[in-house]
């Protein structure tokens, strides 16, 4: 069984079609709500590690999780339960899209690593397998299901956390705002000093929630600040920068 070992849980992901990796991890770990959140939805779990990692930071938060693919959805559960956080976390078994049109549940924060690759583009599916385009491509939740999802589920002053590719961020933003969510704090990733911006770590919250608020000052009319910072994981092959460290020590055993 290939078993992923972080500090305090481990992760089976022998069942799953995407494997752990830098994206969720950096993720889980660069979350960061304004409050510490008392209900947490994990969308798309996989293996449950974002789920897993959350359980971790908030110790007094219950955690839901809802996974489409059943050996992934079987793979998080028994993940969950052979944690030490295992009453507080549990994973449903439904597409998103079903799940947010039939649970009332409202959360503080929603976190998603999703399928980002456009399932519209071309692409060779014979050297991809199914389970794995699932995963990967967008065709069973499409950007605008999943903001239309969060702004269904997220609590008025709530907070959703994902990542998502640089060269997505335009057409993701246009969709937030359509759904009155707004970007409050980005982090733009790359691999290196010497390569592109590969990925975009986003926090969005309701816009209305700023309209009301008579403590948000420095904007102009219609506009929201947004923090802005960068993120290089690695100096070279195998040595991290000391950012790159700080964010992810808490999990990763050699860190």
């Amino acid at each position: 069984m290939s078993i992923f070992k972080f500090k305090q849980f481990e992760v089976a992901q022998d069942q799953c079609a995407q494997k752990i990796g830098t994206d969720a991890v950096l993720l889980g770990a660069w979350a960061s709500p304004s409050e510490k959140p008392f209900s947490i939805l994990d969308i798309g779990t996989g293996t449950g590690v974002i789920a897993l990692m959350m359980a971790q930071r908030f110790s007094r938060a219950q955690i839901d999780a809802v996974e489409l693919d059943e050996a992934a959805f079987e793979q998080a559960t028994s993940n969950f339960e052979n944690s030490p956080y295992g009453d507080r976390l549990f994973c449903y078994h439904a597409a998103f899209q079903e799940f947010y049109e039939e649970v009332e549940e409202r959360y503080d924060l929603i976190i998603s690593n999703p399928p980002f690759f456009d399932g519209k583009l071309e692409r060779n599916d014979a050297l991809v397998d199914e389970k794995r385009q699932q995963a990967r491509f967008d065709d069973a939740l499409p950007f605008e299901e999943l903001v239309y999802g969060v702004y269904q589920l997220l609590e008025k002053d709530g907070t959703f956390a994902c990542i998502i590719p640089a060269d997505r961020e335009e057409e993701f933003l246009k969709i937030a705002i359509h759904f009155q969510l707004v970007a409050t704090r980005k982090t733009y990733v790359r691999g290196t000093v010497d390569t592109a911006v590969k990925r975009v770590l986003m926090e969005l919250r309701l816009l209305f929630r700023f309209r009301e608020s008579e403590t948000i000052t420095g904007t102009m009319e219609g506009e929201i600040e947004t923090e802005t910072t960068q993120l290089t994981i690695e100096k070279s092959r195998h040595v991290y920068t000391s950012d790159y460290i700080e964010l992810v020590k808490d999990f990763y055993l050699k860190m």
